[in-house]
């Protein structure tokens, strides 16, 4: 059964309409919060036929890599017609993992191949050798190319919890990077520029989670 629920926060910078897509996985609620905080309005929808009318998708993600894209499968055409139409689309954690091909996480749990979205050429992999997993908390971000996504966040820090990070095809989809260990992506884009994703939780991470999202609302914007 569909089902929607729109809040709005009455801003004088009030004017882009967000779809926070509710496939059964994501911190909803904590999105919502922080979009509307930026003058956002949101729509929490299970209802694809809701996309095109938007500014902007986020598709928000916790948990494992199956289990997401069999929830997100009745999503795909309709997110891959947003890209098309180059809608603004944000994936968020596990939603910025399954913007990818595919992903180590589903061979490792004996689960076999799981395709992901593929608009960002590439794959997830498991953080290898002794390191403890998942990896949790604050990380520094180093911007590495040129995004709106990434305006005014180098230097700064995020709340990360993963277990995989994404290996893009092309090197050119990686706006950020953090370290655990070795270097990571924190931050992808699509070459259109219209896809991108975040490992870290932007509603987690105080200042700089909040400058993501106004960023993100200022993309929808244009």
């Amino acid at each position: 059964m569909s089902h929607q629920s729109t809040t709005a926060e009455a801003t004088e910078t009030a004017g882009a309409d967000i779809v926070v897509v509710d496939y059964g996985l994501g911190n909803l609620r904590s999105v919502t919060r922080g979009l509307e905080r930026v003058g956002a309005t949101v729509t929490i929808t299970d209802d694809p036929a809701v996309f095109e009318a938007a500014d902007g998708i986020v598709l928000p993600g916790v948990g494992a890599f199956r289990e997401g894209m069999d929830n997100a499968g009745p999503y795909r055409d309709a997110l891959e017609a947003a890209v098309d139409r180059g809608q603004p689309v944000f994936g968020i954690c596990l939603g910025m993992q399954m913007l990818l091909g595919s992903s180590e996480e589903a061979a490792h749990a004996g689960e076999g191949d799981v395709e992901g979205l593929n608009f960002i050429p590439g794959t997830n992999v498991r953080f290898s050798g002794d390191l403890k997993v998942p990896h949790m908390g604050w990380n520094n971000l180093t911007v590495t190319s040129d995004h709106p996504i990434a305006d005014g966040i180098d230097g700064e820090y995020a709340y990360f919890v993963h277990s995989y990070y994404a290996v893009p095809d092309s090197e050119d989809a990686v706006v950020a990077t953090s370290e655990y260990e070795s270097t990571f992506p924190a931050i992808v884009a699509n070459e259109a520029g219209n896809v991108f994703g975040t490992q870290f939780h932007p509603e987690k991470s105080g200042e700089t989670g909040l400058q993501i999202l106004q960023n993100f609302v200022t993309i929808c914007m244009e």
